[in-house]
């Protein structure tokens, strides 16, 4: 409600809120005129204040036809109430998935407080100041996963197919669904992708190619993806050669190879009835090896804190015991890649301790991983 009544009083007075709202309601009103989505550098219906590439698949439009009924910060406002209710349900269901938890942990309660505090984090809040579309994808994957397709309904993987043909990162989980033998769900979930492909080349043949034979392959839609807000290996990468044109042809294999473990780290996590830990391996995998991820995509922090919080004891726990979520929180709360030196090819100017801290968020996931083969390693 606050967010809508924000968007209201931002439209009254001409605020200029959220940005990547703008574009995505843009798109919609571009598919209900038949205004071509690639065409051009940007869209007749965006504001002065927000003139960027359209660059998501032309069956997001269909998806963001909602927001072309009312203006634009009104539009951010209700994207930014359902991304805050999404997620709410994330860390609700994450918490209900959890096999063992402190007594502590109610689900109401969790959800209540974290729903309050996560508000903090750089991927949550900027994903809300933004407008940006990331907590809504997360919360599609999550009750897909752990909900839906847990009670084997006929419906498993429908929302990871939706997901997927909004923006085309999570079909990540397509292979998720494979490893832990869900393959009637990986297959529906392909099969809604290609439907709603399909219904678009229906409607709009011309964006439909556009974007799939020129678009998609087009980085400089997206913008210098060498950014410190890039928190990618091929971001990384590009950072370490000074933006040579080859990295993504060294990232695709490390991350191929990154793949092969995790994979088999999920099928083992599902056979132990741990679906959450075994989902974010698999989400922050996608967030590694994807070309770009920028800090508001790593909004999978979010269940990645109910986790977390689930190894406490029920006791008040030591320094050494809340040190894990403790570091995370830390990390995602400190706004680190807003406050360095980025922008403007800065980076290629970096120190050896700028280029680690500026690889902080990416490091989270490598380092935890290391941890666990270690102590594995031990046992």
């Amino acid at each position: 409600m606050v967010c809508v009544v924000a968007g209201v009083v931002g439209w009254l007075l001409g605020w200029h809120l959220g940005v990547d709202n703008a574009v995505y309601r843009s798109g919609a009103v571009a598919l209900l005129h038949g205004e071509p989505l690639y065409d051009l550098p940007f869209l007749s219906d965006e504001p002065s204040w927000a003139r960027l590439p359209f660059t998501y698949p032309p069956t997001a439009t269909l998806m963001f036809v909602p927001l072309a009924l009312v203006p634009t910060q009104v539009a951010w406002g209700v994207l930014g109430a359902v991304s805050i209710i999404g997620m709410a349900w994330v860390i609700k269901l994450s918490v209900e998935a959890l096999p063992s938890r402190p007594q502590w942990m109610d689900p109401a309660r969790t959800t209540a407080v974290l729903g309050i505090v996560l508000l903090g984090i750089e991927p949550v809040w900027r994903t809300v100041f933004l407008g940006q579309i990331n907590l809504v994808l997360m919360a599609l994957v999550v009750v897909d996963v752990l909900l839906v397709g847990a009670k084997s309904t006929r419906f498993g993987g429908v929302l990871i197919g939706v997901a997927a043909a909004i923006k085309l990162t999570p079909l990540i989980f397509v292979p998720h669904l494979l490893a832990i033998g869900r393959k009637a769900d990986a297959v529906r979930a392909v099969v809604t992708f290609f439907v709603l492909q399909g219904l678009m080349f229906v409607l709009v043949p011309h964006d439909v190619f556009q974007f799939w034979g020129h678009a998609v392959r087009d980085p400089q839609r997206i913008g210098p993806i060498y950014w410190a807000g890039n928190q990618s290996i091929n971001g990384l990468l590009l950072r370490l050669t000074d933006n040579a044109d080859w990295t993504l042809r060294v990232a695709l294999p490390i991350g191929a190879l990154l793949a092969i473990p995790c994979l088999m780290w999920v099928r083992r996590l599902h056979t132990q009835n741990r679906a959450l830990p075994a989902l974010l391996v698999t989400a922050f995998l996608g967030l590694l090896v994807s070309p770009v991820s920028w800090s508001h995509h790593w909004v999978w922090v979010v269940p990645l804190v109910v986790f977390l919080l689930s190894r406490l004891p029920d006791r008040a726990p030591t320094w050494r015991e809340a040190a894990g979520v403790g570091s995370v929180v830390a990390v995602f709360a400190s706004c680190v890649l807003l406050a360095m030196r980025n922008g403007k090819a800065v980076e290629f100017d970096w120190n050896p301790l700028e280029y680690v801290v500026g690889s902080a968020y990416l490091l989270v996931p490598l380092v935890a991983g290391a941890i666990v083969l270690i102590r594995q390693a031990r046992r």
